[in-house]
């Protein structure tokens, strides 16, 4: 069914591209979200009163949203703190300074890890276990803590979610939608997957390395080595045996974690409150054997350091996730249900209407799947978007008598692309604030090399087909 595109639809265009804008221009995009939640309440309501709560509404919503990631990342940050103060983190980190010598090495190395450890369980799991881990070997090595972010991103919810070749989600969603065997889609992607992936990692890599030339990219070495004087006063807090024994049982831990997700097959939510709730429990063993007496007051203060951390790097991002949470189910649930009849949210109204608007032939199909692969993936989900694709690649396989998989495949490698985490700031905030950095310069960064990726798999896609 065609929903005919109204005011609400065309609002929601104007402001991504001013957000967006605002973005590449490195401006702040709250009072341009939050104008924007506004104009479409009181398009669709007419109510002012209700417009201005659909504001309150929006933001409550986003937060809701987001809340476990927000928790998981305070409690794996707030757990990192006890490492460091007790010294704990330099004994972990040691094997991997002899093995990670270079920016090039802790870039590959900690890229193609974090891709293994995603096919498995999922990115934001997997950014929780190496996050913590490999950053201080990775700066140390000259990598800066940015880069270090654009290799956990781009390998872990890049490649490894776009395929997603073990746990199959997202192929289980795209095939049903287009009427084909998953294992057809699978197979499909492969090529697509590891043209994408090397083409934007290679890209990105290389953009990395000209900026650290130039200068315009550091490793802080100097704050790292300050932070390991700091930390060497408060080392004494454990003794050599003691703080060897916590270097291996943390990675015991989360080694424990890692098998238990694969024998009770956890996924995506379930494998990350494993994680937090183990971090929280690694928390509490170090810092009542580091502190003694004063072990039940720095808990606490551990804890109220992890959540200020995570809730100042989600402060800016609220804004934008409640904007764009309009185009999808969060319209309803925001404003009220006052969206066209029939329609199926504004951003699948929005991929609906282009794919119909389009003449069909093999390059323009390809084309069109992945700017609605792109256009779904705004709402900052990945997923949601995907069932669209699989429906759309099968009506334009119908017209030019082949290529349906391909098609399916390519769709869902754009949407998770753009959405799934590299370049909707929100989506990509794991990563972000594991590194401390900020999401909006990582999205920027990510923007040229995935635009290129998205660009040479669409053309490989265009031959495949």
């Amino acid at each position: 069914m065609i929903v005919e595109l109204t005011a609400l639809h065309w609002i929601y265009v104007v402001f991504i591209a001013l957000i967006v804008g605002f973005m590449v221009m490195r401006r702040d995009t709250t009072l341009v979200c939050i104008a924007g939640i506004f104009l479409i309440a009181i398009t669709a309501t007419g109510s002012i009163s209700g417009s201005v709560s659909s504001i309150f509404n929006s933001f409550t919503y986003a937060i809701t949203e987001l809340l476990s990631t927000i928790l998981v990342i305070s409690i794996i940050v707030a757990m990192s703190k006890t490492l460091t103060s007790t010294g704990i983190n330099d004994v972990m980190i040691s094997p991997f300074t002899k093995l990670i010598r270079n920016p090039s090495l802790a870039y590959w190395i900690t890229g193609l890890l974090m891709m293994v450890i995603s096919w498995f369980f999922w990115p934001s799991p997997a950014v929780a276990l190496l996050g913590a881990v490999l950053l201080p070997v990775a700066m140390r090595a000259g990598l800066p803590a940015l880069g270090v972010a654009m290799a956990m991103n781009l390998f872990g919810h890049g490649i490894a979610l776009s395929g997603d070749f073990i746990i199959q989600a997202a192929p289980k969603l795209t095939a049903d939608a287009a009427g084909l065997p998953v294992s057809d889609v699978l197979h499909a992607s492969i090529p697509l997957v590891f043209i994408m992936g090397t083409v934007t990692t290679i890209t990105a890599f290389y953009f990395l390395k000209r900026d650290m030339k130039r200068g315009l990219l550091t490793s802080d070495v100097a704050a790292i080595e300050a932070s390991t004087e700091t930390q060497a006063l408060q080392s004494n807090l454990l003794t050599n045996a003691q703080k060897r024994f916590f270097a291996f049982f943390v990675p015991l831990m989360f080694a424990i974690d890692v098998a238990a997700m694969f024998v009770l097959k956890l996924q995506g939510g379930d494998a990350t409150a494993l994680i937090g709730g183990t971090s929280i429990f690694i928390l509490l063993v170090i810092t009542l054997a580091a502190h003694k007496s004063k072990g039940l007051e720095e808990i606490t203060n551990y804890l109220i350091e992890g959540f200020q951390f995570g809730f100042k790097v989600f402060g800016p991002v609220i804004p934008i996730a409640a904007f764009f949470y309009l185009g999808d189910a969060g319209f309803t649930k925001i404003i009220g249900d006052f969206l066209p009849k029939g329609s199926q949210g504004i951003v699948n109204d929005l991929g609906v209407a282009l794919a119909n608007i389009v003449p069909l032939s093999k390059g323009v199909a390809a084309v069109t799947l992945t700017a609605v692969g792109a256009i779904t993936g705004l709402d900052g989900s990945g997923f949601s978007g995907i069932s669209l694709a699989g429906s759309i690649a099968h009506l334009f396989s119908i017209s030019i008598g082949k290529g349906a998989a391909t098609l399916t495949a390519l769709g869902q490698i754009s949407a998770i692309w753009v959405g799934g985490g590299t370049l909707i700031p929100w989506a990509l905030i794991p990563a972000a604030a594991i590194c401390n950095v900020d999401p909006f310069e990582l999205a920027r960064r990510n923007l040229l090399p995935v635009t290129i990726g998205l660009v040479v798999t669409t053309i490989a896609a265009m031959f495949i087909i």
